[in-house]
């Protein structure tokens, strides 16, 4: 089980068509935000400030509702990634309505779990889409499921769906890491000449990057004019979910299962490190909090995009080693116990909040304290 990378030859009418269709979906996303956040404002869908959110003004989350909008439009004109790929829009026009009522109003959290599950049941029973076989994840031989598929395959995708919600703290966060997720199975697909998913992660990748423009904040945006929105983020982290068990399974798979858990483990470990925290004091794992990775840095003295970009980095470094280390040849059982080690280290930093913050201070001061600051640290002026 694994995959081995081959060049893709040269086909200028393919490499127009991955170009052309991101590009238009970036510039339709681009046009298409001003007009519907110019409607959210008027009927008053948008997010307040208060609490735990700390943004400045009413802001609409109506960032992901046009991006995988813009998607399902421009998936009319491409060749479908996987069988069954009718169930996949089903479950993601699901978890897109829930989470628009969620940003709206609210919904009970136990309502929208239930969506989930429903949603990632259709997906993975009726899409054909599911973990079946793990490849040599720990060393002992390959790990297949059998009949365990697809309550594991279900768990799973309502947990990657999760996971991405909860990432969605700061801004550019969450659309950034799907960007890089997205980037690293695009990666996979381009070496193992699988054109019908590629085309499509181009497209969603496209919208994101039209979405960011609105949301990072820049020299000409000094503040997000629009979110993601829990329907944005939640819909997000279903399509990973899709693509990631689509092309790392199968007679044929272009990347191998251990490769994904690194790709996609930020988010994923992010989320367990908050869940067993959360239970060890005696709370919901899903209640809201300022627990959260990017929060740890917040604390730490880094500004909001200082934040966002080197949780970016590390993520992009976490997918280079699962991307790169099998394609070098290091045995999978080995990427595996290393991906375990992670697990038990960042949750092990995320029960320990003090040792976390004070190393993330330590480490804005070597990035971004200024030499007169850094010497005065040395010599305890202030």
């Amino acid at each position: 089980m694994g995959y081995s990378p081959r060049a893709m030859p040269i086909d200028f009418d393919f490499l127009q068509t991955v170009f052309l269709l991101p590009a238009m979906a970036f510039l339709v996303t681009l046009g298409a935000i001003p007009l519907v956040r110019k409607w959210a404002i008027e009927t008053g869908f948008v997010d307040h400030p208060g609490g735990r959110k700390q943004h400045d003004g009413d802001v609409p989350p109506i960032g992901g509702v046009v991006v995988f909008s813009v998607f399902m439009a421009f998936s009319i004109f491409t060749e479908s990634p996987f069988d069954g790929t009718w169930a996949f829009f089903l479950a993601l026009t699901m978890v897109l309505l829930a989470g628009i009522a969620d940003d709206a109003r609210g919904v009970d959290a136990r309502v929208k779990f239930s969506i989930h599950f429903l949603a990632a049941f259709i997906m993975v029973l009726g899409g054909e889409v599911r973990l079946e076989n793990l490849g040599n994840l720990l060393g002992f031989g390959e790990m297949t499921l059998g009949w365990f598929s697809i309550p594991f395959s279900v768990a799973c995708v309502v947990y990657i769906i999760n996971a991405m919600n909860m990432m969605d703290g700061i801004d550019g966060l969450a659309a950034g890491k799907g960007l890089i997720i997205l980037g690293w199975l695009m990666a996979a697909c381009a070496f193992g000449d699988w054109r019908e998913p590629l085309t499509a992660m181009a497209i969603i990748s496209g919208g994101l990057v039209g979405f960011l423009v609105y949301n990072l904040r820049h020299p000409f945006h000094k503040k997000a004019s629009v979110f993601l929105g829990d329907a944005g983020s939640m819909a997000l982290g279903l399509t990973i979910a899709w693509f990631a068990m689509g092309i790392s399974q199968g007679p044929e798979p272009v990347v191998a299962p251990v490769s994904v858990a690194w790709i996609i483990a930020l988010p994923i470990v992010d989320a367990f490190g908050l869940f067993v925290t959360r239970i060890r004091e005696g709370k919901h794992p899903f209640m809201p909090d300022r627990r959260h990775f990017h929060h740890r840095f917040l604390d730490a003295g880094f500004s909001v995009g200082q934040s966002t970009f080197l949780i970016l980095l590390w993520g992009g470094l976490l997918g280079a080693i699962g991307f790169f280390g099998v394609a070098l040849g290091i045995p999978e059982g080995v990427l595996g116990w290393l991906w375990v080690a992670l697990w038990v280290g960042h949750t092990a930093l995320v029960m320990r909040p003090a040792l976390l913050i004070s190393g993330l201070a330590g480490l804005h001061r070597v990035l971004f304290s200024s030499p007169s600051t850094k010497q005065n640290s040395q010599t305890g002026e202030l």
